[in-house]
């Protein structure tokens, strides 16, 4: 077993089990996409929550495992050669975490090269203009007398949106019928827009039936109903 103690963020948030990967993150649409991916492997993992409300993912505890300061983030003592792996970047430990299971990550290059494709696409854009809608609309933004910002974002979400109904057209995911990390980071970002940006109306969601499809049968997975919960608030 590997010794967790050399890493400072283990004396913030202890190890109750070492021999497990540690995830440190937050029921964010990047936080979960971590919780899913291990849910669906079946990988054991220990989950701390990064409390921003506390201001913890600016502590040196955490910083020492990601200096960007966001979650999740990731602490495997079984990593590549027997040894610890600290990872940050939701992106980089979805690929890892299929590597490392052999899951989720076809092993065919072409097919894995268009699923790594649709996962930079939700990291360049799904991610950062969804992001932005919701700080306008729902957040400071709203009380900005100058819309042209939100409907700057409104604009390309809907755009953005529009992609993915055309490429969900005759498929059952994001890859046609095999569910995969591109899946696992899409979608929660989409479940965001509506739910907690309150953003439907505004995206015209109904437009957009096999968004609406995908995400249902998403949503209705047992392993991404345990990993949308993970970690647990207090």
């Amino acid at each position: 077993m590997s010794v967790l103690s050399a890493y400072p963020i283990t004396h913030k948030w202890p190890a109750q089990h070492p021999e497990r990967l540690q995830l440190y993150s937050l029921p964010t649409p990047n936080g979960v996409k971590v919780s899913i991916m291990l849910e669906e492997t079946g990988l054991p993992y220990e989950a701390h929550l990064i409390s921003f409300e506390s201001d913890e993912q600016r502590s040196s505890e955490f910083l020492s495992l990601n200096p960007n300061n966001k979650i999740p983030a990731i602490l495997d003592p079984n990593g590549p050669g027997g040894q610890p792996l600290a990872l940050f970047e939701s992106g980089a430990i979805l690929i890892y975490l299929a590597e490392k299971t052999a899951q989720l990550l076809s092993q065919d290059a072409a097919t894995r090269y268009e699923t790594l494709q649709w996962l930079m696409w939700q990291m360049g854009g799904i991610g950062p203009m969804f992001g932005q809608l919701g700080f306008f609309h729902k957040f400071a933004g709203k009380d900005y007398p100058d819309k042209r910002p939100r409907d700057r974002y409104v604009a390309e979400s809907q755009r953005l949106l529009g992609v993915l109904e055309q490429r969900l057209q005759g498929r059952d995911w994001i890859m046609g019928e095999h569910f995969s990390i591109a899946d696992i980071a899409i979608f929660p970002w989409v479940r965001n827009l509506i739910g907690f940006y309150e953003a439907g109306e505004l995206v015209e969601f109904e437009r957009f039936s096999n968004v609406q499809r995908v995400l249902q049968a998403f949503v209705a997975r047992p392993a991404v109903i345990r990993g949308l919960a993970m970690p647990a608030r207090n």
